[in-house]
């Protein structure tokens, strides 16, 4: 019974919570169009985002478009809590010249973000994978290549502990790993500038409008994706398969010749617009609601509601 108030007596304890209402929020928000980019990205044949939802609608009805979110769910308040501190920790070590009482550099932020970036790779593989295989069912390709459809999650990894083993669950670790670092320098540092240049001199207040945090955390968002776009469309064909499915491919590299060869260089960037769309919208309720959760868990008072932009 004392978990909570153990929980919140410290900053720690308050910027994990935070966190916790940041990613929950950026999941719910946008789940829906992350299935339509997962689905765009597995076949140049799927069609745009608005002939994949109405496909969808029509044959296996809304809740289709939410399949496979209870992994990201279960895991997103660990997983961005631990993302948070290790990029507040990390963006001060890497440019220990910065005062304490000010912000940390913009290298810090950017060199903090890439670090943040590898380390989140660890957690965010097994995760995704189980997601991809979910959104994946009921597509022509999963059709075709898999026997038995999944019930959940935990029939998902199940399946891939009876198959592959643990090491199945780390299918795509090097590719998260080499899209994730970089994605969260940019990501990062996008943030930090875009407030500042939106609401100048918010990142020593803290005192910056929701506007600022939605506009400037949108912009973040889409400026990770577009950076690591083509190593996302390659993990995900790379996640698809399994050892009980065909294997289209046999590496990284092997993916990325593969699919340049029999679909076009195109093909890297199908579902962009759809993950831009997505990052947009997730990024700025991830930043608002985290950034709006601190706020009132450290009691700094009101958020500002003017507009700053």
């Amino acid at each position: 019974m004392d978990f909570w108030p153990e929980l919140l007596a410290n900053s720690w304890g308050r910027e994990f919570v935070a966190g916790g209402f940041g990613g929950i929020a950026g999941i719910i928000s946008g789940y829906p169009l992350d299935t339509l980019r997962v689905r765009q990205q597995q076949s140049s044949k799927a069609g745009s985002a608005i002939s994949i939802l109405r496909n969808v609608m029509a044959t296996e009805g809304p809740s289709a478009l939410y399949r496979g979110m209870a992994a990201p769910l279960a895991s997103v308040t660990f997983q961005n809590a631990m993302v948070f501190q290790i990029y507040a920790v990390l963006s001060r070590a890497f440019d220990s010249s910065v005062s304490a009482k000010d912000p940390p550099s913009y290298q810090g932020v950017a060199l903090g973000g890439f670090g943040t970036g590898a380390v989140q790779s660890l957690i965010l593989t097994p995760v995704e994978l189980v997601k991809i295989r979910l959104q994946l069912q009921n597509n022509s390709y999963t059709k075709l290549h898999q026997a038995d459809p999944y019930k959940g999650p935990v029939s998902v990894v199940k399946n891939i502990f009876k198959t592959e083993g643990l090491k199945g669950m780390y299918r795509g670790l090097t590719i998260t790993l080499l899209r994730d670092a970089p994605a969260h320098g940019f990501y990062f540092y996008t943030y930090e500038y875009m407030r500042e240049q939106l609401h100048p001199g918010c990142r020593k207040s803290g005192q910056e409008s929701l506007n600022t945090m939605l506009v400037a955390g949108g912009l973040a968002g889409v400026a990770s994706w577009v950076s690591c776009y083509p190593l996302d469309v390659v993990k995900t064909r790379l996640q698809a398969q399994s050892l009980s499915s065909l294997q289209q491919y046999t590496g990284i590299v092997d993916c990325f010749r593969r699919i340049v060869k029999d679909e076009g260089y195109h093909v890297l960037w199908r579902g962009l617009g759809t993950a831009v769309a997505r990052a947009f919208v997730v990024n700025g309720a991830i930043f608002s609601s985290y950034e709006i959760a601190l706020r009132c868990l450290f009691n700094n008072g009101s958020i500002q509601t003017e507009n700053a932009i």
